[in-house]
C-alpha cells in the first residue's frame, strides 16, 4: 500500500487530533488529492535534520495515518487543516516524486481489540482529566474522556511531554496494557528526575 508521507516534529497517535498549517505546494497538492479521494496521509516523526530532502533514515519507521476532519483558510493566508490519527503503519521503503513529495510503501499494523479500563487505570485517567483542562489541550477538542485502555494509552502518549523517541517506542507497542505500563514507567522516571 503506498501512502504520501508528511514528516513532522511530532508523533501522532490513533484517535488524537493535530492542527496543521500547510504552505508548501507539494503538501497543498497532497491535501487536495487526499480530500478528493477521501483518503489520509502518513505522519512520521523526523529524527534528524531538516524535513526537505530527508534521508530515508531521517524519520521514524513507524507512523500514523492522518485523516482530514476539517480545513479552513487562516488569517495569514495559509491553509489550516485538522486531522485525526487513524491506523498505525510501518514504512518498508520510500520514493520521492518529481514535486519532492515522499511516498512510502507501508504495512498497516494490526490493532489489538479494545480493552475495558481497569481499576488500576484510575490514576492515569485522573491525569488525562487534568491534562484536558489545559487550554492547549482543550483547543484540540479531543474529548479526552477515554473509553478503553487503547484510547487512554493513545491520548496520554500523545499529550504528555515525553521525548519523540519515547513516543515512537509507545506507538510501536501493540498491546494497550503494555503501552499504559510503559507510560507509567516514563512518568515514574520523570518524577524521579524532578525530585532528584
Amino acid at each position: 500500500m503506498s501512502l504520501p508521507l508528511f514528516p513532522l516534529n511530532t508523533v501522532l497517535f490513533p484517535g488524537c487530533i493535530l492542527d496543521l498549517q500547510i504552505f508548501e505546494a507539494r503538501y497543498l497538492d497532497m491535501i487536495g488529492r487526499c480530500m478528493k479521494k477521501g483518503e489520509g496521509f502518513g505522519v512520521v516523526c523526523i529524527l534528524d535534520g531538516e524535513e526537505v530532502g530527508l534521508a530515508p533514515e531521517g524519520f521514524a519507521r513507524v507512523g500514523c495515518e492522518a485523516r482530514i476532519t476539517d480545513f479552513s483558510q487562516q488569517d495569514n493566508g495559509l491553509l489550516g487543516i485538522r486531522v485525526e490519527g487513524g491506523r498505525r503503519f510501518i514504512v518498508h521503503g520510500t520514493s520521492v516524486q518529481a514535486d519532492q513529495l515522499m511516498v512510502a510503501e507501508v504495512e498497516w499494523l494490526e490493532e489489538e481489540p479494545e480493552q475495558p479500563l481497569q481499576e488500576e487505570d484510575a490514576d492515569l485517567m485522573a491525569l488525562l482529566r487534568a491534562l484536558a483542562e489545559h487550554p492547549m489541550v482543550e483547543a484540540l477538542n479531543m474529548g479526552t474522556e477515554a473509553t478503553s485502555q487503547q484510547s487512554l494509552a493513545n491520548q496520554l502518549a500523545y499529550l504528555l511531554p515525553f521525548n519523540e523517541l519515547d513516543k515512537i517506542d509507545l506507538l510501536q507497542l501493540d498491546d494497550p496494557q503494555q503501552r499504559l505500563d510503559a507510560i507509567q514507567a516514563l512518568l515514574d522516571e520523570l518524577q524521579g528526575e524532578l525530585f532528584a
